[in-house]
Parts: C-alpha cells; structure tokens; sequence
C-alpha cells in the first residue's frame, strides 16, 4: 500500500489548473485558479457562472472531465482521501439529522473524521459556545431555524480542523447577529493559517472581508486581484464591487452573485 501522501502548509492551500467540467454545455471551462494557506478569497459569478460546480469538483462530490485539483501539494483527484483530510465544504442547503441533537451531531461528525473524543469535546463546546449555540446544545435539530441549522453545519464543517473551507452562500438565513459571528469566526479561521473560499450573494460581504475576489462567468475566471485590481480591470478606481462586478459581467443587478 502506498504512503497516504502529507499535506505542505508551504505550497498552495489550492491550485487548479485546466479544470472543465460540462452538462451538456461547459459549466467551468480550463479553470486556472491559485488561492494561498490563510487567504480570505470572494468566487463570485452570475447565477449559472459555475461557482458551485467548482467547488464541488475541489471536494470531491463531482468527478472533472479534465484538468487537475491541488490541495496544499496533494493530488486531490489521485488521493481524494489524504485530500479531504484538510478539507471542508459547506453547501447552501445546510444537511443535518433532525433528530440528533448540536452536541450529538458534532461528536458524529468527528468521529467520521477520526477525531479523538478527548480533542472533539472541547473543540465542539468552544465552537458552539462561538455561534451562539450553547444554550440550544442539546436540543434537537429539528426544531431550528434555517439559520441556526447552517450554524450548526458550519460547526460541523470546522470540527476536524480543515485547512481549506469552502462555504456556498454562508450567510443565507442569518439574521445580522448572526452573521457577524460567522464572519468573525471565518476571518479567525483565516488568522491560524486556514484559507476561505466564500461564495456570496451579498457583494459587500466580499468587499469587506476578501483579500482577493475572483469574477468567473461562463466558467471562466474573466477579472481577479484585490477590490483596486478590479476597479483598474474595470476602467473605474473609485466604482464599488457591485459596479466593478457589473461592468465586467454584464449581469443585472438583481442576478450579482
């Protein structure tokens, strides 16, 4: 059996090189992509743009027609499992078990990753006590809300550590407390070295918290750099992301995502 090859937190925490994947039509067309360990980065598109189907070519969820997948130098395609070791993906629709209950369905979750109890207990009560869900720890699932339901996925996306976090719509069904806590949380994550990958709909979002932002449209990566990148990208230094996103898309403003 070979070596379960060692992530290097001194390579990219994410590369992707040619990545394409079709239905039919091309839905990510020879994606070029490099995002750094401790890098808040904003993937933003139209509707239909191919965000999410590359993010879940990176987690392993969909096989790529072609092109590569590099995570912190491990060959996601040829060692998924060493791969999504350090990986997490937290899709728009939060997926719990209704009937177990925050603490119950983190303890699950760590042990699908093979976190010792003595390591996930305290990382499950520090987290939860961070979203604001202590209080509900032991109730079950069931009864929350859609916003207290992708806290909870979100504290189970974090609980075996991962260097990489991919998030789809995060903040969908957070009230402003809420989504403070998250972003908080995500810009701590991003502080001890874990790179971000955030999609959002709320473009003010990515303004505030990204280091870089990259426009993929039709597939393709059309503009990317920091928020003055691509405002020269543009042709406007002082247009705000809504407008740079506008200009470089073509996208009406009711579908800016």
């Amino acid at each position: 059996m070979s070596d379960v090859p060692t992530p290097d937190a001194a390579r990219p925490a994410l590369r992707l090189q040619n990545l394409s994947k079709s239905f039919g039509r091309p839905a990510v067309d020879s994606l070029d992509l490099t995002i750094r360990a401790g890098e808040f980065y904003a993937l933003l598109g139209p509707n239909g743009a191919g965000k999410t189907t590359t993010l879940r070519m990176v987690a392993g969820l969909l096989p790529p027609d072609s092109g590569s997948i590099s995570i912190f130098g491990v060959d996601a395609l040829r060692e998924p499992i060493a791969a999504k070791r350090v990986t997490a993906w937290l899709p728009d629709e939060p997926m719990l078990y209704d009937k177990l209950t925050p603490l119950e369905y983190l303890e699950f979750v760590a042990g699908l990753w093979g976190v010792p109890p003595q390591v996930a207990e305290p990382r499950a009560d520090e987290l939860l006590a961070t979203l604001g869900l202590a209080e509900n720890a032991h109730a079950r699932c069931e009864g929350f809300s859609r916003g207290m339901k992708q806290k909870v996925a979100l504290a189970g996306a974090l609980i075996h550590d991962p260097k990489l976090l991919m998030l789809d719509e995060p903040l969908t069904g957070l009230d402003a407390q809420a989504a403070r806590l998250v972003k908080d949380l995500l810009r701590e994550r991003t502080r001890r070295g874990c790179a971000v990958i955030l999609t959002t709909h709320i473009l003010e979002v990515a303004e505030r918290l990204a280091d870089r932002i990259g426009i993929i449209q039709h597939g393709r990566l059309v503009a990317e750099g920091e928020l003055a990148d691509l405002q020269r990208q543009a042709g406007d230094g002082s247009a705000t992301l809504e407008e740079v996103f506008l200009r470089l898309t073509g996208a009406p403003a009711e579908r800016a995502a």
